[in-house]
């Protein structure tokens, strides 16, 4: 992936809308993209038109096949989170998508489409929440951006990590907001779990409802099938300093010490967070 100066990118909301209150927000994000030497371009639904709503699911998958199709449209960003992502996922055309390959980013409820649409084509997609080129970190996160989108560099893509158990793993990656993933069980858009790294991170919730997550997935075979597990942040449990930690919680559900887990704080919702690469291979090795 390589963009250059002057190529158009597409600004959506897949999943809650943005309140009238982040206008502001908003419109520093466009002009920082344009300082960078993008057109950026939004999509109509991206603030609320009622309590949480920007549009229809049929409006919003629309507006996101709209950027797919259009050719001129080089990369799609998703500034959206909340809970009604998965809502357009039954809108979208996937052979058009397919046939239309192009770097789509977000985080968050975003998960359910990055993971269906790697489902439904193979194409990969991008967990980053580009509104962090805006925040408390935006001078480190501007700087990966180019180097990575504008350079083919690796800065927003590597990361540090630990091993918790195991020291090297190797797969495809699935995953993303632990709770919003599972959304896709039970659905045609779930990915195959066979041989892949499964990434989770959170954003709120204490170790009561990591517990209940983790119990789901492995209630669903998940921890048989895959090759190892990355653990991104979980905000608030560790603002809080919770214990047990997410690590030993993870341990413990998935009761194999033959299985690889490694933790970093750098892929999340944090604002320094960097990105991970949903449908793409990946191997961690312990230094």
């Amino acid at each position: 992936m390589k963009l250059k100066a002057g190529d158009k990118v597409g600004i959506v909301a897949c999943s809650n809308a943005q309140p009238a209150a982040n206008r502001t927000h908003v419109e520093k994000l466009l002009e920082t993209l344009r300082q960078a030497g993008l057109d950026p371009v939004c999509s109509p639904y991206i603030f609320e038109k009622s309590r949480f709503f920007s549009g229809t699911a049929q409006e919003k998958a629309r507006a996101l096949m709209n950027f797919y199709s259009d050719n001129g449209t080089k990369a799609i960003f998703d500034i959206s989170g909340g809970d009604l992502a998965n809502e357009v996922l039954e809108y979208l055309d996937y052979q058009v998508l397919k046939d239309n390959a192009k770097p789509f980013f977000g985080y968050s409820d975003v998960t359910a489409v990055i993971n269906a649409i790697y489902k439904e084509t193979g194409h990969p997609g991008y967990l980053y929440q580009i509104r962090n080129l805006i925040y408390d970190f935006r001078i480190e996160q501007l700087s990966r951006f180019k180097d990575s989108l504008f350079q083919d560099g690796r800065a927003l893509f590597d990361f540090d990590y630990a091993f918790l158990q195991g020291s090297r793993m190797e797969g495809v990656v699935v995953g993303g907001n632990i709770r919003c993933f599972l959304k896709l069980a039970g659905t045609p858009y779930l990915p195959d779990f066979s041989e892949k790294l499964l990434f989770l991170e959170s954003y709120s919730g204490g170790a009561d409802r990591m517990v209940s997550l983790l119990n789901q997935y492995r209630q669903m075979g998940v921890f048989d099938k895959i090759n190892g597990i990355i653990l991104g942040s979980f905000t608030k449990m560790e603002e809080a300093e919770e214990k047990p930690e997410i690590g030993d919680l993870v341990k413990e559900v998935v009761r194999n010490e033959a299985m690889p887990i490694v933790k970093t704080r750098e892929i999340g919702h944090g604002p320094d967070s960097r990105a991970i690469v949903i449908g793409m291979p990946l191997t961690l090795e312990a230094n």
